[in-house]
């Protein structure tokens, strides 16, 4: 037992004894390693008498051994030798280097990276190769990077994923051509859209989430998702819907309101987002105490409180704040008053939530326009966007008027960035205001198709320009044929005639219809020159030249007047007129209500044929009910043409048109027979409400009710053959429903109807199909 032990003892002692003499040796080698290697690097030198440089064929030599900072008879160091072959290759021209030495000489061996001789798209359906080409910095005749082409290829990708295509994909590939050239192919993968399938709000309490889906520019997914585009999800379009609740919200007096977060969840199938914004609505605040003070001596404030139109217990409105000072400084420059500021000072109370509103008028510090410059608009003349501008070089700087300026240069549409900011100048007491735009297509080319019972199939070809030659005016013209009726319309408008506020506009019309349901047939041509200008805030005033041209011929009824009509051939009336036009819509106190009056007279009688005064007038006025939930309108209109002397009017001049719904066009008035003539008087009352039918908003359709009461009456004639029948005010009843639809083709309107009261002859139309019209 004893030896035994004895004998494994001594197997661990020379057990351990081999493996403390491997540990020896292996330490010996790693203690060379790091003693002896290094020093052998370190030592190692070179001395060139020569340097080679060879397989170069575009970049010369001299360049290459810029890049290598290696000189005739220098002693250079292996690590130098390696620092010479990093800057070569990264110069990015070469595929490859290699650095050799030869005894005394340097052999420097690159291979040039080749020249582009194309660049294509394969596989882009949504987007067009041209406007690819602007998010690649990799350009045909220049050296080709691979790493460029990478970059360019994760630009297009951001691109299409901005364009709705999260699943995109863009491949850059490389063939290779004769003389050292290669096509730069982008491979794209598009994907399919992905939409945006629902959206939500968490936090809203005063408004629905069908109210607020109104108010965003993003759309969820409906039946036209391959038509309408606003459905597909886009990061940047979130973040500007942002924005417009914010300034829903703040519009109607919630000043404390916050999109507190946006949560886009993507679907399992990479298909569909959920959208949902996490809001904070706040209470709502009124104004409370309106009042003005002033810290000049050479300002009276009372006389700047009068053009005031904010009164205390409305909603607040911090565009109202705004429009109120913008009211103030125009005073002061009306004035003569210079370096004008106004300051809102506004005291919060919690209690009744009101906001107390004083308006200091203060000295503002004494600095001027020294500059305007302009930059980016390739089409657009300078002075087209200098006349958005209030002020000009040497005015006084109103930081105001410079947003307002920028305002007005975007509503132009004719640009698609718009950017203008205020820089210090050559002084401290001056400021350069930099206005940089970038331009976007301002003309269109429509084509369109028709039908109708009663004039069969139409086409219409149109063209439209909204910035003519670049001079801010907009020219559009319009042929429309159908197999009764052949209509021509040209309209040009200069806005700033004669570089004032006036608007210039002439049009010409021509209309001919040749129809075998009409009981004759007609010319009517219209040249109409006119000038448009501002009298108020609201208030637009304009005067106008008439010549028309009207021929009846061709007369196949059994009326006597129409008969007379006829007789009478080509007539010629040459008038002028004025028409005045009050509208509240765009800058009124109530977002949610507004109003528009028109008021016109026309008179002929400056030669041609007749002589006579036309009058015509227009109230509309529309609001919001429900939270915003209903639409109510009211509509008051009506019409007096008046012939003076031996003249009497004819169809052509008389109303005819479809005034009221419920009836067709000429369907009520005076009648001779069983054949209408039309009337020289007109009015009618219209009453609607528009509300949701609880469908998907993302389907566009909303429903409506409709009254209406009018007539037509009036005639001039004493040639009837047969007694005239609703001469006199005679007033027809109709109620109806609606349809609204927001179609691909334009938003639709129709109308189901049924006549309450009346007359007999007249022609009921109990379905019509309308193109509808914003108020």
């Amino acid at each position: 037992m004893g030896n035994e032990q004895h004998r494994c003892i001594r197997r661990a002692d020379s057990s351990q004894s081999v493996l403390f003499v491997v540990r020896a040796f292996c330490l010996a080698l790693l203690t060379a390693a790091i003693i002896g290697l290094p020093g052998d690097a370190n030592a190692q030198s070179y001395r060139f008498n020569s340097v080679v440089v060879e397989g170069n064929q575009r970049i010369e030599a001299d360049t290459i051994l810029n890049y290598a900072g290696i000189a005739r008879g220098e002693t250079v160091s292996a690590g130098k030798l390696n620092d010479a072959y990093q800057s070569i290759l990264g110069s990015g021209l070469f595929e490859s280097v290699t650095l050799e030495p030869r005894g005394g000489q340097l052999y420097i061996q690159v291979a040039e990276y080749p020249t582009i001789n194309r660049i294509a798209f394969e596989g882009n359906r949504r987007m067009k190769d041209e406007d690819m080409r602007r998010f690649i910095d990799s350009q045909p005749r220049q050296v080709f990077s691979p790493a460029k082409a990478e970059r360019d290829a994760a630009t297009l990708t951001e691109a299409l994923s901005q364009n709705g295509r999260l699943a995109a994909r863009v491949t850059p590939k490389v063939i290779r051509r004769s003389d050292n050239r290669v096509d730069l192919i982008f491979e794209i993968f598009e994907g399919s859209k992905v939409e945006v399938q629902r959206i939500g709000f968490v936090g809203n309490r005063a408004y629905s989430d069908r109210r607020l889906r109104r108010v965003i520019d993003s759309k969820q997914a409906g039946l036209l998702r391959a038509i309408i585009e606003r459905d597909t999800f886009v990061e940047d379009r979130i973040q500007f819907d942002r924005q417009l609740l914010t300034d829903f919200y703040n519009s109607r007096g919630y000043v404390d309101f916050r999109v507190t977060g946006t949560n886009a969840e993507l679907a399992r199938g990479r298909d569909a987002y959920f959208v949902t914004f996490n809001i904070q609505e706040g209470q709502q605040f009124r104004f409370g105490e309106i009042t003005t003070v002033s810290d000049r001596n050479d300002v009276d404030p009372e006389e700047y409180h009068n053009v005031l139109k904010v009164r205390s217990g409305s909603v607040y409105s911090p565009t109202e704040v705004e429009n109120s000072i913008s009211r103030m400084e125009r005073l002061a420059i009306k004035n003569g008053v210079d370096f004008l500021r106004v300051e809102p000072r506004i005291t919060r109370n919690d209690r009744d939530l009101t906001l107390d509103v004083e308006f200091a008028l203060v000295r503002g510090p004494r600095v001027f326009v020294e500059r305007i410059d302009i930059e980016g608009n390739t089409t657009t003349l300078d002075r087209v966007i200098r006349r958005q501008f209030d002020l000009v070089e040497g005015d006084p700087f109103n930081p105001r008027q410079i947003r307002e300026a920028a305002e007005r240069i975007r509503v132009l549409r004719y640009f698609s960035d718009v950017d203008v900011n205020a820089r210090e100048g050559s002084r401290p007491d001056q400021v350069v205001v930099d206005v940089n735009v970038e331009e976007t297509t301002t003309g269109s080319l429509s084509f369109g198709a028709s039908y109708s019972t009663n004039s069969g199939v139409g086409v219409s070809v149109g063209f439209s320009e909204r910035n003519f030659m670049g001079r801010g005016q907009k020219l559009t013209a319009q042929i429309a044929a159908s197999e009764t009726t052949a209509q021509y319309n040209i309209n040009f408008v200069e806005p700033a005639f004669l570089s004032r506020n006036v608007e210039f506009g002439l049009d010409f019309s021509l209309i001919e219809t040749d129809s075998d349901f009409s009981l004759y047939d007609t010319t009517i041509g219209v040249f109409r020159p006119s000038l448009t200008f501002p009298v108020s805030e609201n208030g637009r005033f304009g005067v106008f030249y008439n010549a028309t041209y009207n021929d009846m011929k061709d007369y196949t009824g059994n009326s006597g007047v129409l008969a007379a009509e006829v007789a009478q051939g080509e007539t010629w009336a040459s008038a002028i007129g004025y028409r005045y036009t009050y509208d509240t819509r765009r800058t009124g106190l109530d977002p949610n209500s507004g109003i528009m009056l028109s008021f016109g007279q026309e008179y002929a009688g400056l030669g041609g044929d007749s002589e006579y005064l036309k009058t015509s007038a227009r109230v509309i006025a529309q609001t919001r009910v429900l939270n915003e939930e209903v639409t109510l309108r009211a509509t008051l209109e009506g019409g007096a043409l008046e012939f003076m002397g031996s003249n009497e009017s004819r169809a052509v001049d008389r109303y005819t048109s479809q005034v009221m719904r419920g009836f067709e066009p000429n369907g009520i008035g005076p009648i001779e027979g069983t054949e209408h003539l039309g009337g020289n008087y007109f009015a009618v009352a219209k009453f609607e409400a528009e509300f949701p039918l609880g469908l998907p908003e993302e389907y566009g359709i909303s429903g409506g009710a409709f009254y209406d009461v009018g007539a037509i009456w009036g005639v001039d004639s004493t040639n009837a053959a047969f007694p005239v029948r609703s001469k006199n005010f005679e007033p027809r009843h109709v109620v109806g429903l609606s349809l609204f639809w927001e179609s691909p083709f334009g938003p639709l309107r129709l109308n189901w109807s049924t006549a309450l009261k009346k007359e007999p002859g007249d022609l009921e139309q109990s379905f019509d199909l309308t193109v509808r019209t914003e108020f």
